[in-house]
């Protein structure tokens, strides 16, 4: 069984940055990824347009998108469900998603949901950024 979900870090945050592989973009997610804490620095609105990757109109979608959850210490189901709908985004527009860095009590949530045979992981971000 787990242990308690308790985090005494900083409240849930996302960073967008480039990746260093060209059409690469890299989303940095910090803190718990759940219901209780995703809102905690950003408005849905802002987090729902980071995670936006065509936000300007007629721009190109980048051919990857890596998960960076390297700094996710836990996550409950409104988490996952924000990763498998942007991955549903992704597969419509044709980017390629890599989630890089979960730690073993995200590896246990995407296991006990089967979603590590659906989503393609990496170890690490820069095993991702290639």
């Amino acid at each position: 069984m787990s242990e308690p979900q308790v985090w005494k870090g900083k409240a849930f945050s996302m960073e967008r940055v480039e990746g260093k592989a060209p059409g690469t973009l890299i989303f940095r997610f910090s803190g718990p990824f759940t219901a209780r804490d995703r809102f905690g620095k950003l408005t849905p609105f802002a987090l729902s347009n980071m995670l936006d990757f065509q936000a300007v109109p007629d721009e190109k979608p980048p051919a990857v998108n890596i998960l960076d959850l390297t700094a996710v210490p836990y996550m409950d189901s409104t988490g996952l469900g924000m990763i498998m709908n942007h991955y549903g985004k992704c597969q419509t527009k044709g980017v390629r998603m890599i989630v890089a860095g979960s730690g073993p009590r995200v590896l246990e949530l995407f296991n006990m949901t089967k979603v590590d045979t659906v989503l393609t992981m990496a170890a690490t971000v820069a095993e991702a950024d290639v």
